[in-house]
């Protein structure tokens, strides 16, 4: 018992001292956070349903336009299905749940930031977060995994999105997602 309270003690001590040096940063050993030396690749294949019409749309517009023209300007909210197939009955297994605004004025292309909520299996509660640039008519489009939570804390990589086959006049578009995460 009094070892354990020289310990803290000392530890009280050495915190004081780096607050009275102004440090205000310090590595630490990835063991205190409960992380694994090693970093593991884990690939994700889901299918984002945006349906923007109909009885219960799953994106909103909240900002048109700025011209009939183009996308360019445009932000729509997000909390569309992440399926494990291109039918949009297919067993839901999280949330994309974000915003994309159009970004591009002489194209369709769309800033993209969301988060997939994984709401099953393994991954229940954790997420991915991705943030980058989306030109939609692009055969297959790549944006950078930005972070994560859960089971994904710390993580880092890449999704390749590409469009299958859509009904864009019912305001309904199905896209493959490849994720290639690394994470702890």
């Amino acid at each position: 018992m009094t070892k354990l309270i020289l310990i803290l003690a000392a530890q009280i001590l050495l915190f004081a001292a780096i607050a009275s040096t102004g440090d205000f940063a310090r590595t630490m050993n990835q063991e205190h956070l409960g992380l694994p030396k090693k970093e593991k690749l884990t690939h994700i294949r889901v299918y984002w349903q945006d349906s923007l019409k109909g009885r219960n749309p799953s994106a909103v517009m909240i900002q048109q336009p700025v011209s009939n023209s183009s996308t360019f300007g445009s932000v729509t909210m997000m909390d569309d299905p992440l399926t494990l197939d291109v039918s949009r009955n297919s067993t839901v297994v999280g949330q994309a749940q974000g915003i994309y605004a159009g970004a591009a004025q002489r194209e369709i292309g769309y800033l993209m930031v969301m988060n997939f909520a994984f709401k099953t299996g393994k991954y229940n509660g954790s997420t991915i977060t991705i943030l980058g640039r989306n030109p939609v008519f692009s055969k297959v489009r790549e944006m950078p995994v930005v972070g994560g939570s859960g089971m994904f804390r710390f993580a880092r990589g890449y999704v390749e999105a590409q469009t299958m086959p859509s009904d864009f006049d019912a305001g309904e578009a199905t896209v493959e997602y490849n994720c290639y995460v690394l994470h702890y």
